[in-house]
């Protein structure tokens, strides 16, 4: 595995992570934020608004794409603090890098990312930190949010379906956002699988699990994307519970894990942590039935014991 220093749409700091399976690019003169992931030649599985790339400095928070760590419960203030300064980071985690930025007032929550990749394969694990740099608890949860290119198909596993009248306790959980439709022909809920699909033409709407199927996929046309996450029993999440949420409009969809809530006190953080996957020159499914996408995916995820 390599780390190069190279310029990237715009931004002359950026370091590149690359053995003979994949490559991620990550900024640092803006962040922490990761560009791009694709597979050695393939495409970026990331969406990047094209309009943002290169720019520092802005007084707004922007979006940029890619993937970028968050502060949750969402808020209008403190989860969208701007985060279009350079960062610090640190080339001695093995296989990696470790990034920071500055806490900015009045919260005083530096956020700190930690990414190393596998020199075998396309693996990818992420740790985001939050530290509390202020003078008074604060309640939080850390946030990850990957935003997706468009096109794609997100696929999200359910747990085994039940008999009745053996199983009588329910064993999953679904937060639904006001703006919503659970009419929306993007998704359809199966009994292996929800998915969503991406579609230039998409309102808004949102969803959350307390998702304890270790993974959510997202299918490409030359590529299937992984994104693996914990569900800690006996946790606290934000949002009513969720671990992971997905939102998705006209231009993107975004596959989000978060970590517990908790009160963190001055000087101590939380964190948790994302493993990615990009499997490349993967052949479409011939059906969406749900057995059928089953019986697709199962060769696929076998080698990341999913």
């Amino acid at each position: 595995m390599q780390i190069t220093h190279l310029p990237h749409h715009g931004w002359e700091n950026n370091l590149q992570l690359a053995n003979e399976h994949a490559e991620l690019v990550i900024s640092v003169d803006v962040g922490p934020r990761v560009l791009s992931y694709r597979t050695t030649g393939g495409g970026n599985v990331f969406k990047n608004y094209d309009e943002q790339l290169g720019g520092s400095g802005e007084a707004e928070w922007m979006i940029r794409g890619g993937h970028r760590l968050w502060i949750a419960p969402e808020h209008e203030q403190r989860s969208y603090v701007p985060d279009n300064a350079p960062v610090q980071f640190d080339l001695r985690n093995p296989g990696g890098v470790v990034l920071e930025n500055e806490p900015v007032d009045p919260w005083g929550i530096r956020k700190r990312l930690t990414i190393s990749m596998s020199p075998q394969s396309s693996e990818v694990t992420l740790e985001h930190t939050l530290v509390n740099e202020s003078d008074a608890p604060i309640e939080m949860a850390s946030w990850a949010l990957s935003v997706m290119a468009p096109g794609g198909l997100e696929i999200i596993p359910l747990p085994p379906l039940g008999q009745h009248p053996r199983d009588l306790r329910p064993n999953r959980k679904m937060i639904v956002w006001p703006y919503t439709d659970m009419s929306d022909e993007r998704w359809r809920f199966g009994h292996r699988y929800i998915t969503l699909r991406q579609t230039d033409s998409g309102v808004p709407t949102k969803l959350g699990l307390a998702h304890q199927e270790k993974w959510v996929g997202y299918l490409m046309k030359d590529a299937l994307f992984i994104k693996t996450f914990a569900f800690e029993e006996g946790e606290t999440y934000p949002d009513e519970g969720c671990n992971f949420e997905t939102f998705s409009n006209d231009a993107m969809l975004e596959i989000e894990s978060l970590g517990p809530l908790r009160t963190v006190a001055p000087g101590a953080q939380t964190s948790h942590t994302e493993k990615w996957y990009l499997i490349g020159n993967v052949p479409q499914p011939h059906s969406l039935k749900q057995d059928d996408f089953g019986e697709w995916l199962a060769p696929l995820l076998a080698p990341l014991n999913l």
